[in-house]
């Protein structure tokens, strides 16, 4: 295996034994695999696009899983990778067939052009699968830079994968996204696009993940109302309960609805903090508040809950025996021995019974804290007020945002982050989204006349309105760049929708952004150099300095 798709990849170069999430190398290779042959589907269905057949509609929904499923932390489970390699090449045969077929009709004979092996490889023996994993992922581009941008913008393509999978689930999608994922990934399996082409290609995948996530934000509000200030409860009350993660919000809906009025509470934990402030979650009575802190203290936090844990998307850790009977997956996320809750079929809502009936008798959660901590400013909330929060930057009382957004992690390092919260001075106020905030959405850091210095707009899945607010606050504050409004980013990243999200802020123009606690391993020398030169990114360094550069606009 090799694998640096991660943050937290081996010495920052990369894991080739076992990743450091916990995936075992016969389940990155199936990975690897996958990938490989959704590539193959995207160069038939390019194919036939150039015949006149578009076939985006059929491929994407499937591409779009697939690459959710190999997200950082999604999906441990061989199995299951076995079956999706299986569907991934009955879906490949169907829109080959229909692209030779176009092919004949439009040319009078049959295709006999190349074909790149994403294309052309196949095995109906499940063992050949492990084999071919080994020789088909990362390193099969020899040239370091190709790589590098080959990678990083696939890594876009899998954030954008999963944004725009929630966003189907809640009924809404978009041809010009779907097309883009097929064409990015086809894309990538072309030797004759040059380093200027793949560069042009990364920045491509940064606009379309603007507009998946505006996309998905579209969808998210108009399911379930735009999230609304809320104190967001992290205590506990006495009656047995059920825990769920991850990000997806119409498993929250259909749990909340199923578990109304059986004596289960509900209890959000890391990602699925947000949910707690939407109005159409707000009506349930069981429903408590929040349990716990980002995704990676979920082994002593999943075994203190008691009940049941659903986890609907990545951020599953190795699950310990000590909980394993009562945690469940659903969606993409998967692992061995542990129950998957299936699809929900046609007019129907996934079935939770299960977790229901075991959480009534299970103990009712051990308390870890008690109090609340705020939520719920999304773009609609801070864009309602902007007029205070434009008037109290012209008078001197905010004096910078900060975007502290992105994704928690383990490593010692990932203290910085809570170290620039403390530092920052009084005058500064951070705009945050994704588990990153749990490093000080706990820190008494007060107010400026009534606007909280941490603002939490949501998921990471809740991005654009960061992006949003600074494209607001630059038309309402009359500047003609957004890098001229008093905004630093210092970004926290640990998976790939998080490189989504840096690409979709580079496509906006933003510079000066720190990205830390490393850089990304998959990013070569020279392509490092050309996102310095063109972006002035830079790496996060020492908190008091990089405090001092912040609030002078550097």
């Amino acid at each position: 295996m090799f694998c640096y798709q991660c943050q937290e990849t081996a010495k920052n170069e990369g894991c080739t034994v076992r990743g450091v999430c916990g995936k075992d190398a016969d389940v990155a290779n199936l990975q690897d695999l996958l990938v490989f042959v959704l590539k193959g589907i995207s160069v038939y269905a390019e194919k036939a696009k150039a015949e006149g057949v578009d076939l985006s509609d059929k491929t994407a929904p499937f591409i779009m899983e697939g690459l959710f499923a190999t997200i950082t932390n999604a999906n441990f489970d061989a199995e299951r990778f076995e079956d999706l390699i299986e569907e991934a090449f009955a879906l490949r045969d169907e829109v080959k067939a229909e692209f030779e077929k176009a092919y004949k009709e439009n040319h009078g004979e049959e295709f006999s052009g190349d074909l790149p092996e994403h294309a052309t490889w196949y095995s109906d023996d499940v063992s050949d699968y492990y084999d071919k994993g080994t020789d088909v992922g990362v390193l099969e581009t020899e040239d370091v830079d190709v790589r590098s941008l080959r990678e990083l913008a696939t890594y876009g393509l899998k954030g954008i994968a999963a944004y725009g999978d929630h966003a189907r689930v809640l009924g809404k999608h978009k041809e010009e996204i779907d097309r883009f994922t097929q064409k990015c990934l086809a894309a990538t399996t072309d030797d004759s696009m040059s380093v200027d082409d793949l560069v042009g290609l990364v920045m491509e995948t940064g606009e379309m993940a603007v507009e998946t996530m505006a996309l998905l934000d579209e969808a998210n509000t108009s399911t379930y109302g735009h999230p609304e200030p809320t104190d967001v409860n992290i205590g506990v009350r006495d009656n047995p309960g059920i825990l769920i993660s991850g990000h997806d919000l119409k498993d929250m809906e259909e749990l909340l609805e199923q578990t109304e009025g059986t004596g289960v509470d509900v209890y959000t934990h890391s990602e699925m903090l947000p949910a707690n402030s939407y109005p159409a979650f707000k009506k349930y009575d069981h429903f408590v508040g929040n349990y716990g802190n980002s995704w990676w203290h979920q082994d002593k936090e999943f075994e203190s809950f008691n009940g049941p844990i659903l986890m609907t998307t990545n951020c599953i850790t190795p699950v310990k025996d000590s909980y394993k009977d009562r945690i469940f997956t659903t969606g993409m996320a998967g692992y061995p021995e542990v129950t998957h809750i299936p699809d929900r079929k046609e007019g129907e809502s996934k079935d939770f019974s299960e977790l229901i009936e075991m959480a009534k008798t299970c103990d009712s959660p051990v308390q870890l804290e008690e109090g609340t901590i705020p939520g719920g400013y999304a773009r609609n909330t801070v864009m309602s007020v902007a007029d205070k929060v434009i008037e109290a930057v012209e008078n001197g009382d905010i004096g910078r945002f900060v975007v502290m957004g992105g994704c928690d992690g383990r490593f010692k390092s990932r203290e910085y982050f809570t170290d620039v919260a403390k530092e920052l001075p009084e005058d500064a106020v951070i705009l945050t989204a994704g588990c990153a905030k749990y490093r000080y959405n706990k820190l008494d850091l007060g107010d400026i006349g009534g606007i909280p210095r941490v603002l939490d707009a949501g998921q990471c899945n809740d991005s654009y309105s960061l992006a949003y607010i600074a494209l607001q606050l630059k038309e309402a504050m009359g500047v003609d760049d957004i890098n001229d409004l008093p905004i630093s980013y210092d970004i926290a990243w640990y998976e790939q929708k998080a490189v989504a999200v840096l690409l979709a802020l580079l496509s906006l123009g933003v510079k000066g952004i720190r990205l830390g606690p490393t850089l990304p391993a998959f990013v070569s020398e020279n392509v490092l150099n050309v996102l310095v030169d063109k972006f002035d990114i830079k790496p996060t360094g020492d908190v008091k300095e990089d405090v001092a550069a912040i609030m002078a606009g550097e």
